[in-house]
């Protein structure tokens, strides 16, 4: 298997939901949600891209880092890489269903591990959804964090002890999914939490709390006050509010904000282990990788994430060669160019 088949074999059983462009940028799909595409006029994906485009990275030569260590610590648990597969459900819905729930969460679960890293499980309004990603993790001994919808607070902790069960690394809410449609559809009402509920929910567990869905600095810094362990900075993929920025463009005036008192993690528009590298130099921790993941599950089941993981390690492996970094803290705004 190599990567030409994965993409082809993605293409056929996602067709109808996703055409896997060979630049995934949001133009083909626009507008398909439910399905793949941004909301509205996917500018909000489409911006995700972008933005990490006009980045430009700075070549450097003449330096000792030949063999970089691309490994990084999340909650005290060794990654071989700082990337981690994206929340996401709804096989059948968004993406055609050739894969079921189980299968889909598998094969993400168990790549994401086998290449030395992890992965996050989402939830839907279909609450076997949310359970079928915890027995995944479950499987592979706690190693994996569970993302709750932005429900009521009673439902979310409910939830939450339900994770408690299988000690995963952390727990986590996306409070950019409030806007969701595809839960509306299915009478799931969620939306934005106040200080105060967002309080509520992170005393309600001693597990790592991560939200989900970060735009600004002056709400990731009220997650820093309210007890939140990460954040995540996202659009959701552009997927819930048209005409946002792209996350690459946020992401440093975020970072000057809270960076070193929470971990930072960032999601939208990585496509490659470059992609990577430029979030890290722009201030992330860590990153999400969602779209890709998907292709590698529908195109090659465990061993397809795995090959997509593996690709992008190398890739960041070779750019933090030709930038002078021997490991993740090396790789700073001084890299790059915007």
């Amino acid at each position: 298997m190599d990567m030409n088949t994965i993409r082809k074999n993605a293409r056929d059983k996602m067709k109808g939901y996703c055409r896997v462009c060979p630049e995934c940028n949001g133009v083909a799909c626009a507008g398909e949600v439910p399905g793949m595409g941004g909301t509205g006029t996917a500018s909000a994906f489409k911006n995700n891209i972008e933005s990490l485009k006009r980045v430009k990275i700075l070549l450097r030569t003449l330096h000792d880092a030949k063999k970089p260590d691309t490994s990084t610590n999340l909650f005290g648990y060794e990654l071989e890489m700082p990337i981690i597969s994206a929340p996401i459900t709804g096989s059948s819905f968004n993406m055609g269903g050739a894969l079921t729930e189980e299968e889909y969460a598998n094969a993400v679960v168990n790549g994401s591990v086998n290449s030395g890293t992890i992965a996050m499980t989402g939830d839907s309004a279909d609450h076997s959804m949310y359970l079928t990603g915890l027995e995944s993790i479950k499987k592979v001994t706690g190693k994996g964090i569970p993302i709750i919808k932005p429900r009521e607070n009673r439902a979310i902790i409910e939830k939450i002890r339900l994770a408690e069960k299988i000690n995963p690394l952390a727990v986590g809410v996306d409070i950019d999914g409030s806007g969701l449609v595809t839960m509306a559809l299915k009478g799931q009402p969620v939306g934005p939490k106040n200080r105060k509920e967002l309080v509520e929910i992170i005393k309600a567990t001693k597990i790592p709390f991560i939200l989900k869905g970060i735009m600004t600095s002056d709400e990731a810094q009220m997650a820093v006050d309210a007890g939140a362990k990460a954040i995540v900075i996202s659009n959701h993929g552009g997927r819930i509010l048209d005409h946002t920025p792209g996350v690459a463009e946020v992401l440093p005036e975020i970072a000057k904000k809270v960076k070193g008192k929470i971990t930072i993690l960032a999601d939208g528009g990585i496509r490659s282990g470059v992609d990577v590298f430029k979030m890290l130099a722009l201030g992330a921790d860590g990153v999400l990788i969602g779209r890709p993941i998907i292709m590698g599950a529908f195109g090659g089941y465990t061993e397809g994430v795995e090959m997509v993981l593996n690709s992008m390690k190398q890739e960041l492996l070779k750019t933090m060669i030709l930038t002078g970094c021997n490991n993740i803290n090396d790789i700073d705004n001084t890299k790059i160019r915007i």
